[in-house]
């Protein structure tokens, strides 16, 4: 018997999916850990072999693939905990990470104070060196300057070095001499070039890109190192796979060096289960809603496809490595509601977290969170989160949620229902920022919900997006560590082309035959399918932003190829600006390539479904808008097809879904429940 494990470390709970043969699936979910996160690995692995009446060595053991995504870098950036840092930078060229682009983040803010770099400016060091754009040397590397450099950094006691020279995109020759000379001299330290990290024009972009990488470099280093060793005494041996910002995953060496494309790690697991959900029948066409403890991630994917961005900022540290175009925001159920100093009730995006935890946890939490509203409007059941593992302290919840009541003036119940309002406008805001601002109508679109919260609040963010429908899978608390289990590894590479006017056709396949081998190296040690997925950054010539262009069925060796993939951009532009200007030169700015290596299939099982509909398990009174009597429904007893009218609860050990007045849900013998929203104005 042989399983595979998907493990995602969320804010409050890591949650762990085992896929057991004949398609069982089995779920656990233990308090994250946030000194450590293996400790809650191992525990969430600890619980999940109990429900299988195993050991946890014994489960190890016939494991044979474990996915992990993590959130240790997300961390580290945001909170400033990351490597003690040096940067060997041509000489002229050390502000370049702190100049950015020319711009601010929020330009129209006067008091805003800048990001703080990564690395400070007295660890930024001049080299004298210079290749110039077309990739020739004008200076040569002058080991005297880099010798000095390198000798400041030692006496700095750095942990990681980040290497970003001038045009090294086009030659990496002055990187990589540098790299071996840091090497050298300073054994064991974390190093790494811009060239390895993201070989693309723009400065700002790559310098950022490659100083984020060596800041968490060590930090993704030293912590998957020990998960690795802390797998493997426990009785695992197989291979340790991270999932990265992408949505493929990648072994430990391979993350390791690509420590920065580890910041969307977590989220990612979500998009791929979307994708997943997509392949067996749900609406190709959806928007990923992922509620959890501290935060909502937003992705879309369109006709089955999710959207890749080399726009991302954690922590103020631009990233623009290819990565999900996931929209964060701070609400989650451990968002804390509170007056705001126009004595506005605001939610988040402070958050109780993992400790102590919202007030009803026990473990000393004083502020009024998402969750203890929720529980304090009857929403929750106290006796059965986490399936009773857990009770929730209503008497706390409420001691809370009424000194907050005190505050506005109100009611107790009207001040919950306050706070779950307010979280679910900021939510739907959220929304908003990833499809309208992107010129998607989310209205035709199918919202899917997951993570530890979003079925309580699914359904009310759909009514005030005008969606019409809403799937809440069986497996929605879990739903991002069961993707995990559903994506492929998957090696992202790039070459900037540096060509204006006609579009060089030559050096394109060039780039993409080196690009191909290079893929296939990182792979090497992989003896599955490989396959390969060709796109193109492209613009015209006086834009300043490219757009991706799908080059997967193009004909390399027709004559015609450099007006075929003119013509490409030009239907990619007009689809998604309405508009294409057919005259004017077209720009391949980047080359890019996905080195697809195909994982085997996790087994799935057939449910099994009741064949009549299951009657509600209890009754309970709930707040919506004044307290009324409803029926609770157990998930997982229900029958296919098997249809519930709102105002209802559905709930299983780790879900729960809320159903308004309206809202009818049908179940879908796929494994999901199918929401029709009521659009009708309609109480909290």
């Amino acid at each position: 018997m042989s399983y595979t494990i998907g493990i995602d470390v969320g804010g409050t709970f890591t949650d762990i999916v085992v896929s057991a043969p004949g398609g069982n699936t089995i779920i656990a979910k233990a308090a994250t850990t946030p000194a450590d996160q293996s400790d809650g690995v191992l525990n969430g692995i600890g619980l999940a072999a109990d429900r299988l009446a195993m050991t946890a060595g014994d489960l190890l053991r016939a494991t044979t693939r474990i996915v992990h995504g993590t959130t240790v870098a997300t961390n580290a950036l945001l909170e400033g905990k990351v490597a003690r840092t040096g940067m060997l930078t041509t000489a002229g060229h050390r502000d370049v990470i702190e100049m950015r682009e020319g711009l601010k983040p929020d330009r129209y803010n006067l008091r805003m104070t800048p990001p703080r770099p990564l690395v400070p400016r007295d660890l930024r060091l001049p080299v004298t060196e210079r290749i110039r754009s077309d990739g020739s040397i004008g200076i040569p590397l002058d080991t005297t300057s880099l010798d000095a450099a390198i000798d400041t950094l030692r006496d700095a006691n750095v942990q990681s070095v980040a290497i970003c020279f001038l045009h090294s995109w086009r030659n990496p020759a002055h990187e990589h001499q540098a790299a071996a000379a840091v090497r050298d001299r300073l054994p064991g330290i974390y190093v790494t070039t811009s060239f390895d990290v993201l070989p693309q024009i723009k400065e700002f972009e790559r310098f950022s890109t490659t100083v984020a990488n060596a800041a968490v470099g060590p930090v993704i280093q030293n912590y998957l190192g020990r998960l690795q060793s802390r797998l493997r005494d426990a009785g695992y041996g197989g291979e340790l796979l991270v999932i990265l910002s992408h949505g493929g995953v990648a072994s430990v060496a391979e993350a390791t060096r690509l420590a920065a494309g580890t910041a969307l790690s977590g989220p990612a697991g979500g998009v791929a289960a979307a994708v997943a959900l997509v392949r067996d029948g749900l609406s190709p066409n959806i928007i990923g809603f992922d509620m959890g403890g501290t935060s909502t991630d937003i992705a879309v994917v369109r006709n089955g496809q999710p959207n890749l961005s080399g726009d991302k900022a954690v922590g103020g540290a631009r990233i623009a490595l290819p990565s999900l175009d996931i929209v964060t925001l701070g609400a989650g159920g451990g968002s804390i509601g509170k007056l705001d100093r126009s004595g506005l009730l605001a939610v988040g995006p402070e958050s109780a977290g993992a400790v102590p935890g919202p007030a009803c946890y026990g473990q000393g939490g004083s502020g009024a969170t998402v969750t203890d509203a929720n529980l304090v409007l009857g929403y929750l059941d106290p006796a059965n989160f986490l399936g009773g593992r857990r009770r929730l302290d209503l008497d706390a919840a409420t001691a809370v949620v009424a000194k907050l009541a005190a505050d506005l003036g109100i009611e107790t119940a009207d001040a919950a229902a306050g706070i779950h309002r307010v979280v679910n406008s900021r939510m739907a805001d959220g929304v908003r920022i990833a499809t309208v601002r992107r010129g998607v109508d989310p209205r035709g679109y199918t919202l899917l919900a997951f993570g530890g919260a979003a079925g309580l609040h699914i359904t009310a963010v759909a009514a005030e997006l005008g969606i019409a429908h809403v799937a809440v899978p069986i497996a929605a608390s879990v739903l991002s560590a069961w993707g995990m289990l559903n994506t492929d590894l998957r090696v992202e590479l790039s070459r900037s082309q540096g060509q204006s006017g006609s579009l060089d056709t030559t050096g394109l396949r060039s780039a993409f035959a080196a690009m191909e081998d290079e893929g296939r190296a990182r792979l090497s040690w992989f003896d599955g399918e490989v396959a390969l997925r060709r796109s193109a950054d492209m613009r015209y010539g006086e834009q300043v932003f490219e757009i991706p262009v799908p080059l997967d069925d193009v004909d390399w060796e027709a004559p015609t190829l450099a007006a075929d993939l003119a013509n490409r951009f030009h239907a990619a532009h007009e689809s998604l600006y309405t508009y294409a200007l057919r005259d004017q030169e077209v720009v391949l700015v980047n080359a890019r390539l996905s080195v697809i290596g195909r994982l085997p299939a996790v087994e799935r099982g057939a449910a099994d479904l009741a064949v009549t509909s299951a009657a509600p398990k209890a009754h309970r009174r709930i707040y919506l808008g004044a307290w009324i009597e409803v029926p609770v429904f157990d998930f997982l007893t229900l029958a296919a097809q098997q249809r519930i009218p709102g105002p209802a609860i559905i709930e299983s050990d780790t879900t729960t879904v809320l159903l308004r007045t309206g809202d009818t849900a049908c179940f879908d013998a796929r494994g999901w429940l199918d929401v029709t929203i009521d659009h009708q104005p309609r109480p909290a």
